[in-house]
Order: structure tokens, then C-alpha cells, then sequence
């Protein structure tokens, strides 16, 4: 890739680009534009996911979202993937990636509103914050020791989950049912940066966090990931194609509401905070309908 950084903002003169991010770490992104004291080496290209050329330094006025639906064709995720949050559930490690899928109707905006639709009003609303890698260039039957050659970037994200329907038998019956329970409308909100494995690596080291109105829920480091991204992007690709813009989520630490005891889910108006170090953060708002 042509960028380390890769964000999409709107310059002094209100002209939306693509552009790389003159930062040294995620953190200054959101203080640098506070301060009006972020810029950025314009970009152009056919999209995110192609050789794209460098242009101007020029000023941040505004941050757009990174990741647009319509550059995404499915969001792949892996389950039970942190060892704590494995032991936390009261499972065993399984022997592969458990691998379910949202669809691209489930990105949302680093700040924007999650709508809560009444069928999961029903107080078993849980936050997921989680490292999400975006696949780069179109592959099939992908070895382990060329993955990351596939892999654009790195982002922030939240699989936000309806437990009652992923595990409720009332709702879910026998066997646990992932995907309608986090596939909802925007149950997938991105970080505003996306950040090349030039600048992390395999994103095998970083600081997670996740707080619910200030509060911390969730404090882990990658490290305890059972399987890594290489492992990640080979397994999700055989006898499958993963195309350019798919984005898959690794899995959470441990700290979820559902492992508390007792629960601490989710209510209307509660903002979930995920931080991840190198790569930013996002902070949405639970919006009830």
C-alpha cells in the first residue's frame, strides 16, 4: 500500500479526499484534529483498496468514516479467539477458528448512533470491542506465510451482540446462533483509521480497552489471541474467496457484560468506548427505537 495511515477527511476548502495520516500513533489522531493541527498527504485512486497515488500535504478540517458499506461485500468474525474470555465463557479452546458472518448492512460510523430495534430490548445488549483487519486484494487457499501480504489494515471496531438471541434457548434453541443475534442494523461500527501492517506488523502487540460511560470493561493485548491474524486470514480463505474490502473481526478479550457476575448489559443511552493503541478508537451511543 501507498499510505501507512489511511483515513478520508475534508480539506480546509470542504473537498473530501482520501489521505495518509501525518501521525505517530493512533491517539494523535482525534487530539491533532481537536486542535486543528491534523494533516494529511492527499490520496488518489479508484479506491482504498488500490495503488493510490500521493499528492499535497495539505489541512484537516473533518474526519469522514474510512470504511464505506459499499467498499465492504461481508464482514467475516471469529469467535471465542482470547484465551481469558474463552475461560470466561466456561468453554474449551476450539481446535480451528469458530468463524460466523454480519453483513455489510452492519458497519456503522466511528460516532455514530447504534439503533437498539425492540427485538433485543430485552436486556441482553452486550459490547464486543475488538481488532478488525480489511483484506486487500482478492485471494483464495491463502498460506499462513504470505497472509499479511493480503491484509490493507487494521481498525477498531465493536461486535455489538444481542446475548439472548445468540444464546437464550427460548430464542436462539439448541445450539447457540450467531449471526442473526450480531448482525443487526450498524452492529458493527469501524474506526476512522485505518493502519497498515507497515506501521504494526501482524498486530500481534497491542493494548485493547473498552469502557462503558467512562467505566473499563475490558483491558487486554492482543498477545492473548488463540489464533493470529496470519492463522485468521489463511483458515477464513480456504475454498473460499475473500475479496478485496472484506473486513474480519478477531474475536474479544475477556471483560464482557455477559461474563460479569452479575451481567452488566447495556441500556438505552450508554456510550461504549473502544480503544485499541497504534489504531485509534471509536464511541458510540446505544440508541433504543
Amino acid at each position: 500500500m501507498s499510505w501507512a495511515r489511511l483515513i478520508r477527511f475534508v480539506d480546509m476548502n470542504d473537498q473530501e479526499h482520501y489521505g495518509d495520516a501525518c501521525i505517530e500513533n493512533g491517539s494523535e489522531l482525534s487530539e491533532k484534529l481537536a486542535s486543528n493541527d491534523l494533516y494529511a498527504i492527499k490520496l488518489s485512486g479508484e479506491s482504498p483498496f488500490s495503488q493510490m497515488t500521493r499528492g499535497e500535504r495539505v489541512q484537516v478540517k473533518g474526519l469522514k468514516d474510512v470504511i464505506k458499506r459499499e467498499n465492504v461485500p461481508i464482514i467475516r468474525c471469529i469467535g471465542l479467539n482470547y484465551i481469558k474470555h474463552i475461560l470466561e465463557g466456561g468453554r474449551q479452546p476450539p481446535p480451528y477458528p469458530s468463524v460466523f458472518i454480519k453483513p455489510s448492512t452492519s458497519i456503522a460510523g466511528s460516532t455514530e448512533d447504534i439503533p437498539i430495534p425492540k427485538i433485543v430490548q430485552d436486556g441482553t445488549l452486550d459490547y464486543e470491542g475488538e481488532l478488525a483487519l480489511v483484506i486487500g486484494k482478492t485471494g483464495k487457499d491463502i498460506p499462513e506465510s504470505s497472509a499479511l501480504e493480503y491484509v490493507s489494515g487494521f481498525c477498531v471496531a465493536n461486535d455489538v451482540s444481542a446475548r439472548g438471541w445468540q444464546r437464550d434457548p427460548a430464542k436462539a434453541g439448541g445450539v447457540p446462533q450467531w449471526c442473526f443475534s450480531k448482525g443487526l442494523d450498524k452492529f458493527a461500527p469501524l474506526g476512522p483509521m485505518l493502519v497498515s501492517p507497515t506501521v504494526v506488523g501482524a498486530a500481534n502487540n497491542l493494548h485493547l480497552q473498552t469502557f462503558v460511560n467512562g467505566e473499563e470493561r475490558q483491558n487486554g493485548s492482543t498477545e492473548d489471541l488463540l489464533f493470529g491474524v496470519e492463522k485468521i486470514v489463511s483458515f477464513c480463505s480456504q475454498g473460499t474467496t475473500l475479496e478485496a474490502g472484506t473486513v474480519i473481526l478477531t474475536g474479544t478479550p475477556s471483560g464482557v457484560a455477559m461474563g460479569m457476575k452479575p451481567p452488566k448489559y447495556l441500556n438505552d443511552g450508554d456510550i461504549v468506548e473502544v480503544r485499541i493503541s497504534q489504531l485509534g478508537s471509536i464511541k458510540n451511543k446505544m440508541a433504543f427505537e
